[in-house]
């Protein structure tokens, strides 16, 4: 991924942050001969020698599940915050941009066996539903209904490279960074307050 200096995040404990609040990602690898996109939640946890891996799971009538191969390189793309910046809202004359975060993920993906793929499964479930007032526990579930997982492909990818983007307006002065601030919160739309957040949170 392009990035340019300025916009580059390596802090690897924000990154890790950020893929957990945004872990809905997108999986792409070449199947059939093409590029292939899925979008699949993904959690980032360590493998056995305490590495760090990404995992998941893909329905079995996915032919990205039925063409993975061991050792294959596969990108995971996760996206968060993210809206159009007008130029018009700056004391100067300019182009308009975007502001986005972004992170990539690259790695070696490998199908698990029944026994871990379980594990995944509880700690996918467990994550999501932390939240629920009455939470679903897959160890709860009945044989019959976890007849269902024999339809799916449970994986694990372990990380060879990461490259995060987070451009809030960096290249902007004090004033600009403001008036910008200021245009995204009189919108009604949810992300440019959530980008408005962002840019308030990198140094003036």
């Amino acid at each position: 991924m392009y990035i340019p200096e300025i916009y580059k995040n390596e802090n690897q404990q924000k990154i890790a942050q950020f893929i957990a609040d945004n872990g809905f990602a997108i999986l792409i690898n070449q199947t059939n001969g093409k590029p292939w996109a899925t979008h699949v939640p993904l959690l980032q946890t360590e493998n056995e020698q305490g590495e760090p891996v990404l995992v998941g799971h893909l329905s079995k009538g996915n032919p990205q599940a039925k063409q993975f191969k061991e050792d294959e390189l596969v990108l995971a793309v996760f996206s968060g915050p993210h809206c159009y910046i007008s130029s018009s809202w700056y004391d100067h004359e300019n182009v308009p941009t975007w502001n986005y975060e972004a992170v990539h993920v690259y790695g070696k993906v490998r199908v698990l066996d029944d026994k871990k793929g379980l594990e995944i499964l509880k700690k996918l479930v467990d994550k999501y539903e932390k939240n629920s007032e009455n939470p679903v526990r897959v160890e709860n579930l009945s044989p019959r209904t976890m007849m269902e997982a024999r339809g799916i492909t449970c994986f694990e990818i372990a990380i060879t490279a990461i490259e995060a983007v987070h451009k809030m307006s960096q290249n902007r002065d004090a004033a600009n960074k403001k008036r910008i601030i200021q245009e995204l919160e009189k919108t009604n739309d949810p992300q440019a307050h959530l980008v408005a957040q962002k840019i308030k949170q990198c140094p003036f």
